[in-house]
């Protein structure tokens, strides 16, 4: 189980003293070049071998770890072979052996061999099937058997001058040795050839989820290998120097050992789909824009751009600006390829809005549209109501992520605020979700407001029939306390009176005591009238609702502050609820709250009465149908006002109406 992580230990062992050996050369040659060289390619093959460390140590029974630590290695050993040569120049006295440099000659094919391989065995360190092992064979084959040809070579080495040879034949059979590694080429580039073809097959084949994500990113670091052929092709052909092409040689040398470090260790690290997609896209734009530069160039005779800087700058920006209204369908056409899932998801939110807008569709089947696109079928769409921290599906339910799986959600925002939730189920990226959200965020706010207006219509019916049951009820308490009280006291009023009239010359009745009785009887009686037009309409607020307010809070149990801001006169009405919003609010602070002090601030501008209670109580206080808050929002919106309560536990509460006015 662990002989491969051993072995891959070992080789890192023997790569760092390989390492510290070019840096002791480096210093003996004192050569720019080898010391830029060293500079580059240590830390390039020094990252692989740390890359496959930790897969060696993570995977200890695959043998892709031990691989990229042989990466690492042949591009190390090819420094210190180079370092070696410009220490010699420096130092003859260093020892050379004619067998290294006879083998030295053909080495340059071991540094195909590793990628090769990690072609042929990522991600699990097999082969696609049987026959794929002589792939492998030759792989190991063919570089050993070249490498000994090469050794017969009798032309001298210019690094190695005046070195005897080790390897020598006769020449009758030199001929067949120099045939027989021509021969080898052809057989080595097939191989490297049908590794390349592994990764197709082995795609093919594989139906498991994690393993395509894997090969996926295996790819996208090998995609850097077209990518730096791109760049040789760009950098000689605008400045005839190879350099771009070796800055796309060390990116290839730092991606692939990274792409396959985290396909084995943590392939859900990213929407691999989508970085396929763009860096496919990309190189193909930048592929044409250099073909049509190149065709530009060749027109008009710049000599790939090195006759005058302005005309290729020109040319340059012709072809930008030609390719340019190419670049989404290019983007289309890759995503059609390499990310359907991105595709077919933006492609149904853009159906379903265009049928929205056809009146086809309803914004409310965004979920089933994204199910069926992404192949999710417990995928959720919550949408958050004003007003509301929960997020709610289109049915009420609760739409929540789940924490046992990060990154399966996404919030959809629009202009700064989270206006509701994607919630997949299924093997849709966190990357791609966010990009769904966006993509539909309009939708999700259709869906919200049709929602807060159907709740709004609800409530305004619920009010509505409240209100016309209130006031059913205050008819029939009026008819009762009229008949029970004020009717009784002026029937009996009438008849003590009719009772006087007839015995008022006799003398049998004492007249003026009755007289006396019927004046306080009509005295009570005209206090319950009163009372009972009070509760219709406080008779206070004929001197206006300032001075109601001040004998209402003069009347209360505990400190009221009472803050008037109402220059200009308020409309009975809109003062007839002001004052009962005042009364309520604070006859329940005083039941239930138990506070200490209230503020009452009433403050009126050109468009709207703004009433706010407030007071240092328990909190808690939620407005209820049929409670004094409710009849209190009842009456509000009535007014067609809204009513805000804001009551957190040991928070205090704070009710504040608003009331449109004209000015």
């Amino acid at each position: 189980m662990y002989g491969k992580r051993l072995m891959a230990y070992l080789a890192a062992a023997v790569v760092l003293v390989s390492a510290g050996f070019g840096v002791h050369l480096a210093t003996i040659a004192r050569d720019w070049s080898a010391t830029v060289e060293l500079a580059v390619g240590a830390p390039l093959g020094l990252s692989s071998v740390l890359l496959g460390l930790m897969v060696a140590t993570r995977r200890p029974r695959n043998v892709i770890g031990l691989l990229l630590v042989c990466s690492g290695a042949a591009l190390v050993g090819v420094v210190v072979s180079d370092l070696y040569a410009a220490a010699l120049t420096a130092d003859p006295r260093l020892p050379l052996a004619g067998l290294y440099v006879d083998l030295v000659r053909g080495a340059w094919m071991l540094l195909y061999v590793p990628p090769a391989l990690l072609f042929l065995l990522v991600p699990e360190g097999r082969v696609p099937g049987p026959r794929w092992r002589w792939v492998v064979i030759g792989l190991l084959v063919v570089p050993v058997l070249f490498i000994l040809a090469a050794a017969f070579d009798p032309s001298p080495t210019p690094r190695y001058p005046g070195v005897p040879k080790a390897f020598r034949a006769p020449p009758e059979v030199q001929g067949v040795i120099e045939g027989f590694a021509f021969a080898l080429l052809p057989i080595f580039l097939g191989l490297l050839v049908a590794s390349l073809a592994s990764i197709i097959v082995r795609y093919r084949r594989t139906g498991g989820a994690v393993e395509r994500a894997q090969l996926k990113w295996f790819v996208l670091g090998a995609s850097f290998l077209p990518i730096t052929l791109l760049l040789c092709w760009a950098s000689y052909l605008v400045f005839d120097r190879p350099e771009l092409g070796l800055a796309g040689l060390v990116a290839t040398y730092l991606a692939i050992p990274a792409s396959t470090t985290i396909a084995l260790l943590k392939h859900d690290l990213y929407d691999v789909d989508r970085a396929l997609s763009a860096t496919a896209t990309y190189a193909l734009a930048t592929a044409m824009l250099l073909a049509f530069y190149t065709a530009a160039s060749f027109v008009v005779g710049l000599g790939a751009g090195r006759g005058s800087p302005v005309a290729a700058a020109a040319a340059t920006a012709v072809c930008a600006a030609a390719l340019a209204p190419m670049r989404n369908r290019l983007q289309r056409l890759v995503d059609h390829r390499l990310y359907p899932a991105r595709e077919a998801a933006l492609a149904a939110i853009e159906d379903l809005r265009r049928r929205t807008d056809a009146g086809s569709a309803r914004p409310e089947q965004l979920e089933s549209a994204l199910r069926t696109a992404l192949r999710d079928p417990g995928l959720r769409v919550g949408y958050r109501l004003p007003g509301s921290a929960a997020m709610l599906d289109t049915a009420g339910r609760p739409v929540e992520p789940d924490p046992a799986r990060p990154g399966r959600s996404a919030p959809v925002r629009l202009g700064g605020n989270e206006i509701g939730i994607i919630v997949a189920d299924g093997g849709a990226s966190r990357e791609l979700l966010r990009e769904v959200a966006t993509a539909g965020s309009l939708l999700v706010e259709v869906v919200r407001l049709r929602a807060e207006l159907a709740s709004a219509l609800e409530a305004v019916e619920a009010s509505r029939a409240r209100l016309l049951t209130a006031g059913y009820q205050e008819r029939r308490r009026l008819e009762r306390d009229l008949h029970d009280g004020a009717q009784q006291r002026l029937v009996a009023l009438g008849m003590r009176l009719r009772l006087a009239q007839r015995h008022l010359d006799d003398g049998t009745v004492d007249v003026d005591g009755l007289l006396d009785q019927s004046v306080g009887e009509l005295g009570s009686a005209v206090a319950e009238l009163r009372q009972i037009a009070h509760g219709l309409r406080p008779s206070s607020l004929d001197d206006g609702l300032d001075r109601a307010l001040g004998a209402m809070v003069s009347q209360m149990p505990i400190p009221v502050t009472l803050d008037l801001r109402t220059a200009d006169p308020i409309p009975d009405d809109l003062a007839t609820t002001a004052y009962y919003v005042v009364t309520e609010a604070a006859t329940n602070a005083v039941k239930h709250a138990r506070p200490t002090a209230i503020g009452v601030t009433v403050c009126r501008d050109a468009r709207q009465l703004t009433v706010r209670v407030r007071d240092d109580g328990s909190g808690g206080a939620v407005v209820r149908p049929g409670s004094g808050l409710g009849g209190l929002a009842d009456r509000v919106a009535a007014a067609g006002g809204r009513l805000r309560v804001v009551s957190p536990a040991a928070g205090g509460t704070t009710v504040e109406a608003v009331l449109p006015c004209e000015s």
